[in-house]
């Protein structure tokens, strides 16, 4: 996919910068990147990642928009109520830049169907609000050696993780082995908006640092954001010899 003198007019903010350039503008363009979750992260990650050039994009999500959505969804509004998250998004997308192929799931990531969808594409973003997705995501990652950009939102507070497990290192297990007693999500704990519009933002920012092979300390890291205090905190995950997936063996 070449670049033409309006690629290069789009882009011209991004490519003066000495870190990207032509040849970064250009992996941007052919990176494939998977979205699983059109939400309150999928949205501001899914516009991001679009206006800055990606262009081969995956976005996996069964739910409808509802109402209730539109607080912190960025992409819908009134009258996407109703109807499926991945055409809406699709169409939203597909007015920013017409050059980017968007491939849409309109399912729910199960054992049975994880490995055609996941398979074609370089990078994953997780911005599931389910626990059992979310290690259904990292385990496929972990054994397939995919890199894994994961966010995760509640109340006022946020939580980004990278993985990439081309490289031996911890996974998700490793922070968490086990499935907590309560599953924590938008409709039980609640969400301030602004606070999935801040950790979407970050998560498309990795993303875009890992095509570009710019510096990636977040790798085996998790980042802790909380809104009320205005405070980040970046912790690293250790090996952990309970990991069912034998990460600290």
């Amino acid at each position: 996919m070449e670049f033409d003198i309006k690629d290069y007019e789009r882009f011209e903010k991004q490519i003066i910068l000495k870190k990207i350039g032509i040849s970064g503008q250009k992996k941007i363009k052919k990176a494939k990147i998977l979205i699983i979750g059109i939400g309150g992260l999928g949205c501001p990650l899914l516009t991001y990642l679009a206006s800055a050039g990606v262009c081969n994009i995956g976005i996996v999500d069964y739910d409808k928009v509802e109402l209730s959505n539109l607080n912190r969804q960025i992409l819908f509004n009134t009258s996407d109520v109703g109807k499926f998250k991945v055409n809406q998004a699709k169409k939203k997308i597909d007015k920013i830049y017409k050059k980017i192929k968007i491939k849409t799931f309109k399912i729910k990531i199960s054992e049975k169907n994880i490995e055609p969808i996941i398979k074609k594409f370089d990078i994953i973003c997780d911005g599931t609000d389910n626990f059992r997705t979310r290690y259904l995501i990292n385990d496929y990652c972990k054994k397939n050696r995919k890199i894994l950009i994961s966010a995760a939102i509640s109340k006022f507070d946020g939580q980004l993780f990278k993985f990439d497990f081309d490289k031996k290192g911890p996974c998700f297990r490793c922070f968490m082995p086990e499935y907590p007693d309560i599953e924590n999500n938008c409709d039980i704990e609640g969400i301030f908006s602004p606070v999935a519009g801040i950790l979407g933002s970050l998560q498309a920012n990795e993303v875009l640092k890992t095509i570009l092979d710019l510096r990636n300390d977040l790798n085996r890291n998790i980042l802790v954001f909380d809104s009320l205090k205005m405070n980040l905190r970046k912790i690293k995950i250790s090996l952990n010899s309970k990991c069912l997936n034998k990460c600290g063996q």
